[in-house]
């Protein structure tokens, strides 16, 4: 199969990032090549995806910019089409035998549905299914290009992907363990994920977290062996594409470490107080599309746009990982010097409160208009969802319950704290009491014990249903975690002053702003893995490098210390106390975001990759941008799916959705 020679690896002099890199292969590498004959003039083509492909592309490019690559229309592979002889097109499809059959189909005979087909497999195709399409002497003639694109991941992100497994955790983790759905699961997603190495011309150090035993007793299960059948699998993948792709890495490029849900059972279900993750915890989004009310100008009934919150969105781009409260402070300094400076919006501003216009301000008015409706639009709907967030925090005591969950976290609260917020917190909503008993069940699971459990449970006024979600937490962990909180076993401590139990240690960077020093693990790893100081006894390298391979970049050490300080004012703030700054710049507030924009990549070292089986967070995403900044490595995660906490529950719960439960064996 033919392959582009462009190079992407982070070897490369122009670094682009993830994302940039994806949609430059769908469009320019795919789209523009499929050209016949020497002309280079514009002719139409139709392009034909099936359901895992479309979903490809239009994470990674919009309609605008696949029309502008001269495709007028597309399709699906198994709806009927309706012939177009005189137009060439492009198939985008999965190496499967339904799809190739379909194709060939399209393809055969007197009467083809179109001039000429370029065909690109999203991952390898098999060598049987390459014999059935030259078996038809009538369909080679019209096939324009026949490749491997080797592209089968989601681009959520500049810096993330998803394999699109959103049944993961009940496949791999739930209780009735079958070898043959996790193995051919995982056998997917290892395919899935070698095809990002592939697409960047990366070839990595393969890490995987070790499969954990006490003892010889001690059954190894396949939960504990996730992640090492996936390293196994990727780098099975790996080797292929070093022998079949041309200009592939020889030797290693960058860093992969393979994680899975178990070395992190909090971040998903703890309330993180960004704006993006906020937004996407409370709002009741539908992905990333908010609806917008927008006020009638003519008097009448409110209108509702639909609005994606995206990275083309530059207000969105730059607060997305801030704190809630500084992105509120930020939008409200918007809003005043937009104000300020913006003669129609003082004179509609002026309007609103009951001011007279004259008939020179509403001409000045009109004329400015345009632009201001656009700009104040854009700012509004931000306006909008920060005010919906504040009063859905104030609505649900959100605060007083993120403090005491962080202090849980912390080892600066334990049971008697939890049990004394259950009894007196009469607005806590449902959702929220049943976070902060998964959380305590990750640090104390001997608390949910027999009938310990359903006090629990009816102190909290939860369902058996809820319940199902807080017992299942077990899962997630191995026999060794749950064995270290038994009594007489051994206690995880950090802190040996604390009498509680903390799951985190207190980090050196202080947090900007309360509520926001609880940090996903990954991020501990991470470092550490950039500096060498990861333990191959807990975390074995598929792959001992070459000696020519450095992970860490010599000016990662100190990458932290360079940092500009943001600046302060010394004005008086409006934030909330609970939120008050602490002082400091954790090296990613929204100022950092626009200082160090995607120009500082060029002086990134190698790529880190960091995969986390069971679905990963909005939390562990910002880490990674956080963490690109803080390293000069771009940090990309991928996952094979993003969940929001709402989600996270819902599959936790089906864990154990197929078990009978008390009530069912009563007589």
């Amino acid at each position: 199969m033919s392959y582009s020679d462009s190079d992407s690896s982070s070897q490369a002099g122009e670094y682009k990032n993830f994302r940039q890199l994806t949609r430059e292969r769908l469009l320019y590498e795919m789209l523009r090549s499929a050209k016949t004959g020497s002309s280079k003039s514009a002719t139409w083509k139709v392009l034909i995806m099936d359901k895992l492909t479309v979903k490809i592309m239009s994470y990674a490019c919009k309609m605008a910019d696949i029309t502008q690559e001269g495709v007028s229309l597309v399709e699906d592979i198994f709806r009927r089409r309706q012939p177009l002889p005189s137009l060439d097109a492009i198939y985008f499809i999965q190496p499967t035998k339904e799809n190739v059959i379909m194709f060939l189909s399209d393809m055969s005979g007197k009467s083809p549905l179109y001039k000429k087909a370029f065909v690109f497999f999203s991952s390898p195709v098999s060598k049987e299914l390459v014999g059935h399409i030259k078996k038809d002497s009538s369909v080679l003639p019209r096939i324009g290009a026949l490749r491997e694109m080797n592209l089968e991941f989601f681009a959520i992100d500049s810096q993330g992907f998803i394999t699109d497994h959103e049944k993961a955790l009940e496949d791999l983790f739930g209780d009735e363990e079958t070898s043959r759905k996790g193995d051919a699961c995982l056998n997917v997603m290892a395919s899935r994920i070698a095809t990002v190495f592939a697409s960047l011309r990366e070839f990595p150090t393969v890490r995987y977290r070790a499969a954990k035993s006490l003892d010889a007793s001690t059954m190894t299960t396949l939960r504990d062996l996730i992640p090492t059948k996936l390293a196994a699998g990727i780098w099975n993948c790996l080797a292929k594409h070093k022998q079949s792709i041309e200009n592939f890495p020889q030797t290693e490029t960058c860093e992969l470490l393979i994680l899975d849900r178990s070395i992190d059972q909090i971040s998903p279900i703890i309330h993180e107080w960004t704006y993006d993750a906020m937004c996407h915890d409370l709002l009741n989004m539908e992905g990333n599309k908010y609806v917008h009310v927008i006020p009638s100008k003519s008097g009448g009934q409110p209108e509702n746009k639909d609005v994606l919150l995206e990275e083309h969105d530059p207000i969105w781009l730059e607060l997305r990982h801030a704190h809630i409260a500084d992105a509120s402070e930020r939008l409200h300094d918007k809003m005043t010097n937009f104000l300020s400076k913006n003669k129609a919006a003082q004179l509609q501003h002026g309007k609103r409160d009951g001011g007279e216009l004259s008939t020179r301000d509403l001409q000045k008015m009109v004329q400015a208009l345009p632009q201001y409706s656009e700009q104040i639009d854009k700012l509004s709907l931000h306006v909008e969802i920060a005010r919906k967030i504040n009063d859905l925090i104030r609505e649900q005591g959100l605060r007083e319950l993120g403090q005491l969950e962080q202090d849980l976290v912390f080892g600066d609260a334990g049971m008697k704290d939890v049990i004394k917020y259950l009894s007196t917190q009469e607005e806590a909503s449902r959702e929220g009491k049943l976070r902060l008993l998964m959380i305590l069940a990750t640090i104390y699971p001997e608390k949910f014990e027999g009938e310990k459990g359903q006090n629990l449970m009816k102190l909290a006024k939860l369902s058996s249903d809820d319940m199902s979600a807080v017992n299942n937490m077990r899962l997630l962990g191995s026999a060794v975690d749950a064995k270290k909180h038994t009594p007489g076993g051994f206690t995880l401590k950090f802190d040996l002053h604390k009498k509680k139990r903390a799951v985190r240690k207190e980090r050196q960077e202080e947090a900007a702003w309360q509520l926001s020093r609880f940090y996903p693990m990954i991020e501990e790893l991470i470092e550490k893995l950039s500096k060498g100081e990861l333990p191959k006894e807990d975390y074995p390298c598929m792959n001992d490098p070459s000696p020519s391979f450095h992970g860490s970049t010599s000016h990662s050490s100190s990458a932290s210390s360079s940092q500009g300080q943001a600046a302060q004012s010394m004005r008086s703030r409006r934030t909330p106390t609970w939120a008050k700054p602490r002082g400091s710049d954790d090296g990613y507030s929204s100022d950092s975001v626009l200082r160090h924009s995607s120009s500082d990549f060029k002086k990134m070292g190698q790529r880190i990759f960091v995969f986390i089986v069971g679905g990963a967070t909005r939390s562990e995403l910002k880490v990674c941008h956080k963490l690109t900044t803080k390293l000069k490595r771009e940090v990309i995660l991928g996952s094979t799916s993003l969940d929001d906490p709402p989600q996270f529950i819902t599959k936790l719960k089906l864990l154990t959705a197929n078990e009978l439960s008390i009530d069912d064996l009563q007589i």
